[in-house]
């Protein structure tokens, strides 16, 4: 077991089968050492966390839903590293999207729901550059996406 994989057990976490893409694109590319990981969303086997953060998604819950993205995340980035997360040298940059209420503003405080578990699991690895911004609609109503670049060996 990977040093990874054991502090995803010490968190409480197992990781889902990966999530296949609902469109015309593929889970991640891969181009030299970086990985870019396509936008994962807020859902789980129950179906996941949906709404409008600020509307029927309070704080607690749309930071729940970034966390989720970012269990999504990293089973994408268990593939891309053929089942090895030690391979992962760097989480480089995260992009999150928060489907936010009109009045809802506080869309760092969601995306860190997402940015704490990558340094959780990673330590200093996983430690980033980011985007959080607030967007009207998000596929199939999901509350958060978050996609990312991840570099690895």
């Amino acid at each position: 077991m990977s040093s990874i994989d054991q502090r995803l057990a010490a968190a409480g976490i197992e990781l889902p089968r990966p999530v296949a893409p609902i469109a015309n694109y593929v889970p991640f590319v891969r181009t030299a050492n970086l990985v870019h990981i396509s936008g994962q969303v807020s859902l789980d086997a129950s179906g996941g966390i949906t709404g409008v953060v600020g509307e029927d998604v309070d704080m607690a819950k749309a930071v729940a839903a970034a966390r989720l993205c970012g269990v999504n995340l990293i089973t994408q980035m268990k593939v891309a590293c053929d089942g090895d997360l030690d391979r992962v040298v760097r989480i480089v940059k995260l992009g999150g999207f928060v489907q936010a209420g009109p009045t809802f503003f506080d869309i760092p405080t969601v995306v860190n729901g997402c940015s704490d578990l990558m340094v959780e699991i990673f330590g200093d690895a996983g430690r980033h550059a980011r985007s959080a911004v607030g967007v009207y609609r998000l596929p199939r109503n999901f509350a958060v996406e978050v996609d990312a670049v991840v570099e690895i060996r």
